[in-house]
């Protein structure tokens, strides 16, 4: 069952994009490697600007189409899960990564297609 509109979806980008931002601070990220807590932020602000370019009704300047969107969230997610193998990220590091790469997998599969 396909439910995540494109609506639903751009009111869930910029609280995203900001958890990425403030919640490696609050929850003590970058223990086992100080690039987890870079990478998340980096990664927020990136988000960020790109909900603001997407073309749905939250984007503000909206040149990117939503397909583009989805699949850089696609792509950031299959990252996420990847990297604290490939950076040897242990403990809260690699779960952060691994839980926000599968919610956000788990987000676009679960995208209903615009008819």
């Amino acid at each position: 069952m396909k439910f995540v509109t494109k609506r639903i979806h751009a009111f869930l980008d910029y609280p995203v994009a900001i958890a990425l931002i403030v919640l490696p601070f609050l929850i003590g990220l970058g223990e086992s490697n100080s690039i987890a807590l870079y990478l998340s932020v980096v990664t927020g602000v990136a988000a960020f600007v790109l909900t603001i370019l997407t073309d749905h009704h939250l984007g503000v300047i909206k040149v990117l189409s939503y397909k583009l969107h989805l699949t850089v969230d696609f792509l950031v997610a299959i990252a996420f899960i990847i990297v604290p193998f490939v950076l040897s990220f242990k403990g809260i590091d690699a779960w952060y990564y691994w839980v926000n790469g599968a919610t956000v997998l788990t987000v676009v599969s679960l995208h209903k297609p615009e008819v």
